[in-house]
């Protein structure tokens, strides 16, 4: 009965008073010297909400979405800002502050989004992170192609862009 009621709870986070979603799962993905990179998240709105340092807290491990645990999938083996990642499945987090960021790549896969365990990380890299002009209602995560065997991957919301290298082994 508690594993049902809690299952509740949650349905009713999730979906809003007019039967819409809140954070629907998006997945974006790219194929980059011949390999497939997808990633799946939650995309929260801002909803009138202040995002950086509120919403998504200074100093705090984020899920980099909602709901879920953003996944990252790979079908080959990537160096990303400098952490050299095996192809497979993974989970992906942040860890934001006012002027940088870290990208954070976890070995654990399939947990809800506050059920993040440092002990499985694989690694944590510098990401960029700048300000953007125009204000972003939606979160969303970008993967680009940088030409060859290199790519991009971003974090967009609010007025922030925090992005990290990908790079495709051979």
């Amino acid at each position: 009965m508690v594993k049902f009621a809690s299952a509740a709870v949650v349905l009713l986070a999730v979906v809003a008073a007019n039967g819409q979603v809140l954070s629907p799962r998006k997945t974006t993905s790219i194929t980059i010297d011949g390999k497939k990179i997808t990633v799946g998240y939650g995309a929260p709105s801002m909803r009138g909400r202040k995002i950086m340092g509120r919403l998504v807290p200074y100093g705090e491990v984020w899920c980099a979405g909602a709901n879920d645990a953003t996944s990252l999938d790979t079908e080959a083996d990537l160096d990303i800002g400098g952490l050299k990642v095996a192809k497979g499945s993974y989970t992906l987090w942040a860890l934001p502050n006012a002027n940088e960021w870290r990208f954070i790549l976890n070995k654990e896969t399939g947990q809800w989004h506050t059920e993040y365990r440092a002990d499985q990380d694989l690694g944590r890299v510098k990401m960029s992170v700048r300000t953007i002009a125009e204000s972003v209602e939606v979160f969303r995560i970008e993967l680009s192609s940088a030409g060859g065997n290199k790519g991009r991957l971003a974090l967009v919301w609010e007025n922030t862009e925090a992005s990290v290298p990908i790079t495709v082994l051979r």
